[in-house]
């Protein structure tokens, strides 16, 4: 099940394509029966998670809580108990969003959708603090990007 929260009203977000588009993406990765919880909101509170968890300073675009934090990449989750399908937490704000796809000459839903996959990437294990990792990491959201349906793509 997908929980999805939008506690920011500064920037429109279409609730439903979101939803569709996660849909997609876990089904992509064989996970469509496990959970995952998606909070939208403002540069404020991101900062404030971004401050306490991650130690860094300001706003950023997405966080990341996975609930099993020691996945290996590109090693299936499996769940023992039903309560264990779970993938986590992501915290987006949409607010950030805008700026940053303003900067880089892409839409808002293009920056959104592409820092989803991102975020359910890291939610999987997958990180870039090297530039092994990085490669690995870019080279399954590249994947996943070309599976979207168009419908979905923006």
């Amino acid at each position: 099940m997908i929980t999805l929260i939008n506690r920011q009203r500064k920037v429109p977000l279409d609730e439903q394509w979101l939803t569709e588009l996660i849909t997609e993406i876990l089904t992509i990765l064989s996970y469509q029966d496990f959970d995952i919880g998606i909070l939208i909101t403002t540069n404020r509170t991101i900062k404030r998670y971004n401050e306490t968890y991650r130690h860094k300073k300001g706003p950023t675009d997405i966080l990341s809580f996975a609930y099993h934090p020691n996945t290996t990449p590109g090693t299936k989750i499996e769940a023992i108990y039903e309560d264990e399908k779970n993938l986590g937490d992501l915290i987006l704000s949409p607010e950030y969003i805008v700026r940053s796809a303003k900067s880089l000459g892409v839409t808002y839903e293009h920056r959104l959708m592409i820092l989803t996959i991102h975020g359910i990437c890291h939610l999987l294990g997958y990180d870039h603090e090297t530039d092994e990792e990085y490669a690995v990491m870019q080279a399954l959201e590249e994947s996943i990007l070309k599976k979207i349906p168009r419908r979905l793509q923006r």
